[in-house]
């Protein structure tokens, strides 16, 4: 018998999947808790990774496109069964000016699924979040604007795109990013979702979004608050506490192996959960009305023409018609 009919066939390929759907954004929206609520749904797929960013190159500058990387972002996906809906959240993907592009070229036949939310508050839960993940440092929003714009100024050449559109006005230019999604795919393939309605009935939101997707949508819908926005409150304490858990260093590590050994795991990790919400974290502080009517005021014309695009009254809804 001939060496080619002893060799065991081989194995066929991996299906590949490239997403159904996209939800693009906006952060702090409600995107990570519908990520949460649909994932459960028997015929939706989502993998445990959000904010791939891999329809959005220009905000990684280091990333390069290739066959490679296609099929690494491919993987991700290798899990769905053949009935489910497959999809991506990546909230970065709505501001990005080359996303949209990048999704239809691929999967002309996606469906994106787009949240939106009051500017000023958006912008303020925003910097909440930065806190936390240590991305900024300074604690007040007011200021954290001024020096981003002064440096900004600067360094024009060399800001780096992800920083300089932190709390730009470009972050809320709602009509523009939409609008990229609206040039690419036919009306009926985008759902624009608004928060308010989202935070009001998360149920029947989902439900609206299930048949969007065309499955079904008489499950029962668990509903989950995700990535709730907190105050920090020292900045150097949770960096302390988050080096220790992280095993960042020499001397974190040192204590970390020591707290491991004299405690069992459950303990430890209920005991670095309570530190984080009752000494690191608290009920962010009322936020500064001052600020938040100055900012609505700068974001009043863009409200008014995202009200005029959607053709629903959001400046009533959100306010802004008290706002001079």
């Amino acid at each position: 018998m001939t060496a080619s009919a002893d060799a065991s066939p081989a194995a066929p390929a991996p299906i590949r999947r490239v997403p159904d759907f996209f939800i693009v954004g906006n952060p702090k929206s409600g995107t990570t808790a519908l990520h949460e609520m649909l994932r459960y749904h028997p015929q939706i797929y989502l993998p445990d990774l959000e904010g791939t960013q891999f329809f959005a190159r220009e905000l990684n500058p280091r990333s390069r496109e290739s066959n490679t990387q296609l099929e690494e972002y491919l993987s991700l996906f290798g899990a769905a069964r053949p009935e489910q809906r497959v999809g991506e959240v990546s909230p970065s993907y709505l501001k990005s000016p080359t996303a949209a592009g990048r999704i239809a070229q691929l999967r002309p036949d996606a469906r994106i699924i787009v949240i939106l939310r009051e500017p000023a508050s958006f912008l303020r839960s925003l910097h909440l979040e930065l806190l936390q993940d240590h991305v900024e440092t300074e604690k007040d929003l007011r200021r954290a604007i001024a020096l981003e714009e002064v440096k900004r100024q600067e360094e024009p050449g060399d800001f780096p795109i992800q920083q300089e559109l932190r709390y730009s006005p470009e972050r809320v230019r709602y009509v523009e990013h939409v609008r990229r999604y609206h040039d690419v795919f036919p009306p009926e393939q985008v759902l624009v979702l608004i928060y308010d309605d989202f935070r009001a009935d998360n149920e029947r939101t989902v439900r609206q979004v299930l048949r969007f997707l065309q499955v079904d949508d008489s499950p029962p819908i668990e509903v989950t608050e995700a990535n709730p926005t907190v105050r920090v409150r020292s900045p150097r304490l949770n960096e302390l506490v988050r080096s220790l858990y992280l095993g960042r260093g020499p001397a974190a590590r040192a204590v970390r192996t020591g707290i491991k050994a004299l405690t069992p795991q459950r303990l430890r990790r209920d005991g670095l959960g309570a530190v984080r919400r009752h000494i690191l974290y608290g009920k962010p502080h009322p936020p500064d009305e001052e600020l938040m009517l100055e900012l609505r005021r700068r974001f009043k014309g863009e409200v008014v023409a995202l009200s005029e695009y959607l053709g629903r009254d959001l400046v009533t809804l959100w306010g802004y018609d008290t706002v001079g």
